[in-house]
């Protein structure tokens, strides 16, 4: 009964205190720096210590925040920074470590225990706040378009804690943000629906509430974690093939090429081509040394006939990535043109030649034959034409 009566007076006389001395300061005095000192609270003008009864880590914790130290490292009691003068004015301080401020604390102005400056309290905050671990939540690094990233931010604080974020290296504002309750040391933050610029190095960091009136404290960065984000775009593809064949079709025995082609590469990628034919699907795969290449069928044959697809496939992170295939390039066989047949062809030179050579012939005999005819001047004087004949006249010799 007289345990829960103290108490009670404790929290009383801890409101009081709260409403009079509602901006009361707190400072850290004696110490090696800033953020380690004799604890002394502003009371009506004058500075007063506190006793270290009941003196620990939870009102050690409010007084660091309370003046933007980071965390406490140690509550030291027996006026370790050395005595302090005038009243002693807080004895047994009761924090719950939530507190924005050591005025916000339950306290018992007057008690029945022995203080004097050899028990005024004092602290060593850390300075800053406790660097936060960032996780990977998600089994891999290596994510497709509309995948969900999953991390973890933890920091061995549970206290005081306001929300955290998750940000991305180059981008001053955070993507996620997610609230913690006070005793929360870790949250997980979810990326979701991530597309190609979501790829970089991410960070987490927490807020605190600090001082009074209360504001926020931002933590450094954590670890960095990187992600990649892998968009493989279809594939365009077309065909080459001799001239004479019509669109759409390779002769017979000709040779063709069927090149595929990307404009987003990534180490260690292929292209695969896939035929579809009456009687199954045959693969084919290149490595994608270049953003294209070129499949070759030396002297086509019936078996090369069907529907070509190209496909972009890479694995990275311990995952394989397979883009959309491209758009069907229906392919026919064609048997060879007769009239166009390298047989026919090499007849109709041959009979050509023959019948210029016959031509030649003819022409060379008919010119000869017609000089061995050509009659002597003589003969040509003596002749007369008699109905469109020549008729030799009679010579008389002298």
């Amino acid at each position: 009964m007289l345990r829960f009566l103290r108490i009670l007076l404790t929290v009383l006389l801890g409101v009081l205190w709260d409403g009079a001395d509602a901006f009361a300061r707190v400072s850290l005095v004696d110490g090696d720096d800033k953020c380690s000192g004799r604890v002394e609270v502003l009371h009506h003008n004058e500075w007063s210590t506190v006793c270290d009864r009941d003196w620990d880590l939870r009102e050690a914790h409010v007084v660091c925040l309370e003046l933007g130290c980071g965390l406490a490292e140690s509550a030291l009691r027996g006026s370790a920074f050395g005595p302090g003068r005038g009243e002693i004015w807080l004895r047994h301080v009761q924090c719950s470590g939530h507190e924005s401020s050591l005025t916000r604390c339950g306290v018992v102005l007057y008690s029945n225990s022995h203080c004097t400056h050899e028990n005024d309290a004092g602290v060593k905050c850390s300075g800053t706040l406790l660097t936060p671990t960032l996780t990977l939540l998600s089994p891999h690094t290596v994510f497709s378009p509309g995948e969900a990233v999953r991390f973890s931010c933890s920091v061995l604080l549970g206290q005081h804690l306001s929300d955290y974020h998750l940000y991305k290296d180059g981008v001053s504002t955070p993507l996620v943000t997610q609230r913690a309750d006070h005793s929360q040391i870790s949250v997980e933050l979810t990326l979701s629906d991530i597309e190609t610029f979501h790829q970089g190095s991410y960070s987490c960091r927490y807020r605190i509430k600090s001082g009074f009136p209360a504001e926020l404290l931002s933590s450094p960065p954590s670890n960095s974690i990187n992600i990649t984000v892998v968009e493989l775009l279809t594939p365009q593809h077309w065909y080459n093939t001799s001239t004479e064949a019509p669109a759409g079709s390779v002769i017979k025995g000709h040779n063709f090429n069927i090149t595929c082609s990307t404009s987003q590469q990534y180490p260690g990628g292929s292209f695969q081509l896939r035929l579809i034919r009456s009687n199954g699907t045959v693969r084919q795969s290149l490595p994608a040394l270049t953003p294209s290449v070129t499949f070759t069928f030396p002297n086509a044959q019936t078996s090369n006939e069907g529907y070509y697809y190209c496909l972009y496939r890479v694995q990275l992170g311990g995952r394989i990535f397979v883009s959309r295939e491209s758009q069907p390039l229906p392919i026919a066989i064609r048997d060879p043109d007769p009239v166009l047949s390298p047989v026919m062809i090499s007849w109709l030179v041959s009979g050509l030649t023959f019948v210029v050579a016959v031509i030649i012939l003819i022409i060379v005999a008919k010119v000869l034959c017609n000089k061995e005819k050509k009659p002597s001047e003589l003969e040509r004087e003596t002749r007369t034409c008699v109905e469109n004949t020549y008729v030799a006249l009679s010579v008389n010799k002298l």
